[in-house]
């Protein structure tokens, strides 16, 4: 399809974009499986350029005999576009990737063979131990192809995978989340995740009602994953050099090489890095203010987004790294963060808790204020009161305000990284690889009634 439709464009210059995806899935609710299902889909994005406009038409399952027209409706809306601000030439090279030419393998519900038992125990074991399970686990692949009239011949295979577990008490009144992001499901410990569940319940068997005010608190991996991720969607250059966004320097420019914290943090993104890999050139199906479809292709390498604690780069097309003078930097579509040495276990961090809050995750996140970032959401699925270093019990909801920017700036303690999850975001993005943090003046603004 991809060769065939280069081949149909009479524009200047041609992309092509077809992608092939695949989703199996079970969902399960009071300790029964429910539902399970497999799904395939695909879709065909062409690019035409003319002179400096492009045409771009996307349409899903299209067939060999359709192929003419949606070739020729991306023709005739680039000829008809006015000059694209991010109109570059295309990127050039002969390069191909060696998977090109073979078979695409899709997922099916094969994948949970080894952990549909498991999750059958942990059912079991559920409920000798009254509390009942709920959530779902979803794999999907999709491979990417893209060719280029300018030589590339580029394919990237995406499996992605994620669990979230919430356990209730058997009167419904007690309830604890835990998730993990994997690629294949071979690494999910489901009895571990029960266990950790397990002990969120009986935490939860004490009541502490706590009113608003700023606490001494550690967010758990999941909980900064949610965080960092909106501060990565909200550092596009051009925002920033039209003065738009948390990362704009008064009086013009942006604040890249500014120093954001005291503690030598890094954010970072890696194509390569294990377990998380993702695609190692940009995928663009339309042009944004973060993105352009006249960069696909290009190459991603590892990238520090924050080092040390300072401002090192923002997203970049090569059209907006031309207006900063800043290298290109596109998005890449996972995210690292990790702090000055190995770093201690949450567990580590919570016995050398004189009194604070710990959180299970953060929910419904919205954006209040974009010049410094501020958002505000919920505490979800357990507040637990941390006293002389041991956790005493659960407390009320909060609704917070805080700025993930800011908070760079007042982080006493980063642990040690691993993979995670967020709550928030994860059908969106399930790449991250995060710690948990000290924050000693959490801002819960307000005690929320939700349980």
């Amino acid at each position: 399809m991809v060769e065939r439709a280069l081949e149909l464009s009479t524009a200047d210059g041609c992309v092509v974009l077809a992608d092939e995806g695949s989703t199996a899935n079970l969902r399960f609710a009071g300790n029964t499986l429910t539902t399970n299902g497999v799904a395939r889909s695909s879709q065909l994005t062409v690019i035409s350029i003319v002179g400096e406009g492009a045409g771009v038409v996307s349409r899903a399952s299209v067939r060999p005999g359709q192929l003419a027209d949606v070739v020729a409706a991306a023709d005739r809306a680039a000829r008809e576009a006015q000059p694209a601000e991010d109109a570059r030439p295309l990127v050039e090279g002969v390069r191909a990737s060696p998977s090109w030419d073979e078979q695409v393998t899709p997922t099916d519900i094969g994948v949970f063979e080894g952990f549909a038992p498991a999750l059958g125990d942990a059912f079991a074991a559920a409920e000798s131990g009254g509390r009942k399970l709920y959530g779902f686990a979803e794999h999907s692949r999709t491979t990417t192809f893209l060719g280029t009239s300018a030589g590339l011949r580029l394919r990237h295979d995406q499996p992605t995978g994620r669990l979230e577990l919430n356990a209730k008490s058997a009167d419904l009144k007690r309830s604890a989340w835990t998730g993990m992001a994997t690629r294949d499901f071979a690494d999910v410990d489901v009895a571990a995740l029960d266990s950790s569940l397990a002990q969120r319940l009986d935490w939860a068997k004490n009541r502490v009602d706590l009113p608003a005010g700023r606490y001494e608190t550690l967010l758990p991996p999941s909980a900064m994953a949610d965080l960092m991720i909106y501060m990565f969607w909200s550092s596009g250059a051009r925002d920033a050099l039209d003065g738009r966004s948390v990362f704009a320097r008064p009086g013009g420019g942006t604040r890249v090489g500014e120093q954001l914290g005291g503690l030598p943090v890094t954010l970072s993104g890696d194509p390569s890095a294990p377990g998380i890999e993702c695609a190692p050139f940009v995928i663009a199906h339309a042009s944004g203010r973060e993105t352009s479809v006249f960069d696909n292709g290009l190459p991603l390498a590892p990238t520090d987004w924050v080092k040390d604690g300072r401002l090192e780069a923002l997203l970049q097309t090569r059209y907006s790294a031309e207006l900063s003078g800043l290298p290109a930097t596109p998005s890449i579509d996972n995210l690292i963060m990790r702090g000055p040495g190995d770093g201690r276990t949450l567990e580590e961090m919570i016995a050398s808790t004189g009194r604070g809050l710990l959180l299970t995750c953060l929910w419904y996140i919205r954006e209040v204020d974009p010049q410094t970032l501020l958002l505000t959401g919920l505490t979800r699925d357990g507040v637990y009161l941390v006293e002389h270093g041991e956790v005493v019990g659960e407390v009320n909801n909060f609704r917070f305000n805080e700025s993930p920017v800011d908070l760079l700036g007042r982080l006493t303690e980063v642990g040690a990284a691993g993979q995670t999850l967020p709550r928030e975001w994860s059908d969106y993005w399930t790449r991250t690889v995060m710690p948990p943090v000290r924050v000693p003046d959490f801002n819960m603004s307000t005690v929320s009634q939700a349980s």
